[in-house]
C-alpha cells in the first residue's frame, strides 16, 4: 500500500504539478502546428512566420495544460511569466538583429587601414575614418570638459542650496532641455558662433558646444539623484563637528557619491557620442584630419557614417562598407564606455559593513 502511495506522489501529473519537460513539449507541438498553418495558409513556408504562429499557439496550450493539472491560480501565474518572457525576447530581437547586421557588414572593413587613413584624395576603394575618429574624440572631450562642471555644480545647488521658485525654475528648464531635439542644439551652437566670430563659422568647438547643451541636463539629472540618496546622517555628523557646508559637500557628500557620478558622466558621454544632426550643422564635413578644434570643419564618426551612405561614389559598395565599419566603431566605443562606467561604479562604490 505504501509503495502504491509513493508512486502516485512521485508522479508529477498526479501530484498536481506539470513535469519539467512539459513546456518544451508544448513548445514543440505549438511550433509544429505553427509550421503547418504557415505552410497551408501562408505558403511558401517561412521560419519567422512559423515561430510567430508557434508562440501564439504556445500561450493558450500552456495555460490550458496548467489549468487542468495545477489549477487556475498557478496557470495564470505561468501565463504571466510566459507573457513577460515573450516581451523580453521581442524587445531583444531588434537588438540582436542590429548587432548581427552591423557585425556582418562592418567587419570586412574593420581593419588597420580603416583606422590609419583618412578619406583625403580617396575615390572608390581604400581610405579610412581616422580623421572622423580624431574629430569624435576632440568634440566629445571638449563637450565633457564644458558640461561636467556646469552639470555638477547645478546639481549641487539643487540638492544642497536650492529652494523656492529659482530651484523649481531650474528643474523645469533642465527637464525641457532633456527633451529638446538634438538638431536644435546644433542650430543654437551655430548661431552662437556666428554671433561671436561671424557668419559661417563651422569648427570642432562649435560641435562641442552643441554636444555640451545635450549633455548638461543628463549630468544634472544623474548627479542630482545620486546626491539625494546620500544619507543625511553623514551631513549632520559633519555639521556637528563644526565643518562648514562647502567643506561637507566636497569632503563627505561628493566622495560618497563619486562612483555613481563618474559612471553617470560616462553614460552621458555614451549618449552624445553618436549624435549626428548637431554635428552636421555645427562641425561640418571634411575628408582630412583636423587637429585644431577652433579652425575649419571637423569630421566625426556619426557624420562620417551618414556621409558615406548618403553621398556614395560610382562604386557604392566601397562607401557602404566604410559606413558599416564606422557604425561598428561607434557601437564598440559605446560598449567600452558602458563597461567602463560599470567598472567604476563597482570599483569605487562606498563599502558597506566591516
Amino acid at each position: 500500500m505504501s509503495t502504491i502511495t509513493a508512486s502516485r506522489t512521485d508522479n508529477p501529473l498526479t501530484a498536481g504539478q506539470l513535469p519539467r519537460y512539459a513546456p518544451w513539449a508544448l513548445g514543440a507541438v505549438a511550433l509544429i502546428a505553427g509550421g503547418v498553418i504557415d505552410a497551408l495558409v501562408l505558403a511558401p513556408f517561412d521560419i519567422a512566420t512559423t515561430i510567430f504562429f508557434g508562440a501564439v499557439l504556445f500561450l493558450p496550450l500552456n495555460y490550458l495544460a496548467g489549468r487542468l493539472v495545477v489549477g487556475r491560480r498557478a496557470a495564470a501565474d505561468r501565463l504571466a511569466t510566459n507573457l513577460v518572457t515573450g516581451a523580453f525576447l521581442l524587445a531583444l530581437l531588434p537588438l540582436v538583429s542590429l548587432l548581427w547586421e552591423v557585425l556582418a557588414k562592418g567587419l570586412p572593413r574593420f581593419d588597420a587601414t580603416f583606422f590609419s587613413y583618412s578619406m583625403r584624395n580617396v575615390i572608390g576603394d581604400g581610405g579610412g575614418a581616422i580623421h572622423a575618429l580624431y574629430g569624435t574624440l576632440y568634440a566629445t572631450g571638449i563637450a565633457t570638459v564644458i558640461a561636467v562642471p556646469i552639470g555638477l555644480m547645478c546639481a549641487i545647488y539643487l540638492v544642497e542650496y536650492g529652494s523656492g521658485a529659482l530651484a523649481r525654475s531650474i528643474t523645469f528648464f533642465v527637464d525641457v532641455m532633456t527633451g529638446i531635439p538634438s538638431i536644435v542644439a546644433g542650430l543654437f551652437a551655430y548661431a552662437l558662433m556666428a554671433m561671436v566670430f561671424g557668419p559661417g563659422t563651422i569648427n570642432g568647438f562649435s560641435g562641442s558646444l552643441a554636444l555640451a547643451v545635450l549633455m548638461v541636463p543628463i549630468v544634472v539629472r544623474a548627479t542630482e539623484e545620486l546626491l539625494r540618496i546620500v544619507p543625511n546622517e553623514l551631513r549632520e555628523a559633519s555639521y556637528a563637528l563644526g565643518v562648514p557646508k562647502w567643506r561637507t559637500i566636497t569632503s563627505v557628500v561628493l566622495p560618497t557619491a563619486v562612483s555613481g557620478i563618474v559612471s553617470g558622466v560616462i553614460l552621458a558621454i555614451a549618449r552624445i557620442i553618436g549624435e549626428t544632426a548637431p554635428l552636421m550643422i555645427a562641425a561640418g564635413f571634411t575628408n582630412s584630419i583636423n587637429n585644431n578644434p577652433f579652425a575649419n570643419p571637423m569630421m566625426t564618426l556619426p557624420v562620417f557614417v551618414y556621409d558615406q551612405y548618403a553621398h556614395p561614389g560610382v562604386e557604392r559598395d566601397f562607401y557602404n562598407e566604410r559606413a558599416w565599419a564606422g557604425a561598428l566603431t561607434l557601437i564598440v566605443l559605446v560598449m567600452l564606455l558602458n563597461l567602463l562606467g560599470r567598472f567604476i561604479a563597482k570599483r569605487f562604490a562606498p563599502k558597506t559593513g566591516r
